[in-house]
């Protein structure tokens, strides 16, 4: 078995539960796609930080959630490295935040179980991103190609989600045995990933995967500084 980089302390009995990574609100019912619409003109917003969202059924915060799979099968935003990165004080700006619903997701392999976030989020600013959907599709490829070299396994054929503000990209895949989600998503200020984790010991459906994507994308970003000034 892949060794999981899992603090003793998050090691815990448990199942496999629902979660609101299949029910996300609205009366229990399951959250649709986002709005088919077109990528709108750069009106000019940029971000200036990530924040912890507020997101409804779930509970955020900064940092990986205590989960870590290890061997470098967590996933990340490569492919970036040409954009021109934010920085504040000489160090580029970008964001890890965990989301847990409630009951928490358990996994459990061998003897072994671990509580899980219902996802981890990674997000990069920069001064500007020209190319949105260039920049989504370049991430996309070159995170995607990694992780299979790392060991994750591509699901399916990936789907491509649009709004006015951002463009997204999601494909399910398969982390040391659990089915996983992740989108991708860029704007003209960011680029960004959100994994999902297994709520069911099943593929969060890419719908409802780009639907939360697009939720947290908008809610963790930020055009005040960290002392609140504009």
């Amino acid at each position: 078995m892949r060794k999981w980089g899992i603090p003793a302390a998050a090691l815990v009995l448990g199942v496999l539960v629902a979660g609101c990574g299949s029910n996300e609100g609205n009366g229990g019912k399951p959250a649709s796609a986002p709005k088919a619409e077109q990528l709108g003109p750069d009106t000019g917003t940029r971000y200036s930080r990530v924040v912890v969202p507020q997101l409804d059924g779930l509970t955020c915060s900064e940092g990986k959630g205590g989960f870590k799979f290890g061997s470098d099968l967590d996933m990340l935003v490569a492919g970036v490295d040409d954009l021109p990165a934010l920085k504040d004080g000489g160090d580029e700006v970008k964001g890890t935040t965990s989301c847990f619903g409630n009951p928490r997701i358990t996994l459990s392999k061998g003897a072994h179980s671990a509580t899980a976030p219902h996802f981890t989020a990674r997000t990069s600013l920069f001064t500007t991103v020209d190319d949105p959907q260039g920049a989504l599709d370049k991430s996309f490829e070159h995170t995607m190609k990694l992780i299979q070299d790392y060991g994750r396994s591509p699901v399916g054929e990936p789907k491509a989600y649009s709004s006015k503000t951002m463009v997204m990209k999601c494909r399910q895949n398969v982390a040391d045995g659990f089915p996983m989600t992740t989108c991708f998503w860029a704007n003209y200020s960011a680029v960004g990933e959100v994994d999902f984790y297994p709520p069911n010991n099943q593929h969060v459906p890419l719908d409802q995967a780009a639907e939360r994507t697009r939720s947290f994308a908008t809610a963790a970003l930020s055009t005040q500084s960290a002392t609140g000034s504009p």
